[in-house]
């Protein structure tokens, strides 16, 4: 898994950060990751965390609602990740969302973002590398949060219906589109 080896890319030396990704993410995907902030904020979230992530990549971008083969599963994940604020979810304030998937920074990991959701964006990185692309895109990060089991996104996808293994066949099999 690329991201353990990359955990810490947002401060490999090119001045990047989650905040500020430089060149290094598509303009959706950048626009993606703007909105998770927002809504990390705007829930009273110390960080980002994967379902933040996830909600901004289904409001945001047609490629990703396509990717789930026009099933009723777009409209469900939305509704859970509605009522995040307002039940669902609700046992997620105040805690650190850490899947155990990857190892933890020792040094504190990316300030504002949860250790699972910055794995997940390296993750992505690491995807458009893997075909060549200068910057990673918004299938590139949905493929990165489905590909870590005990992430909040992946929970959110199963109480959905969605069936992740089924999802991340289909996103090995598709190239994203856009540069």
């Amino acid at each position: 898994m690329g991201a353990v080896q990359n955990r810490t890319a947002y401060s490999a030396g090119d001045g990047s950060t989650p905040e500020d990704p430089g060149d290094r993410l598509t303009v959706e995907l950048a626009s993606v990751v703007s909105a998770a902030r927002r809504r990390a904020s705007r829930d009273g979230d110390r960080q980002v965390d994967t379902a933040h992530l996830l909600h901004g990549l289904l409001e945001s971008d047609p490629a990703v609602r396509a990717a789930f083969d026009g099933g009723p599963q777009v409209a469900r994940l939305l509704g859970y990740l509605v009522q995040r604020s307002i039940g669902y979810g609700l046992r997620w304030l105040g805690a650190i969302e850490d899947s155990g998937a990857v190892p933890t920074v020792a040094e504190g990991g990316v300030p504002g973002w949860s250790p699972a959701a910055a794995a997940a964006m390296d993750g992505a990185l690491d995807r458009a590398h893997a075909r060549y692309a200068t910057r990673a895109g918004c299938l590139d990060l949905l493929a990165a949060l489905v590909d870590d089991p005990e992430s909040r996104a992946v929970e959110v996808l199963h109480r959905a219906g969605v069936d992740t293994g089924r999802l991340a066949a289909r996103l090995d099999g598709e190239t994203p589109g856009r540069e």
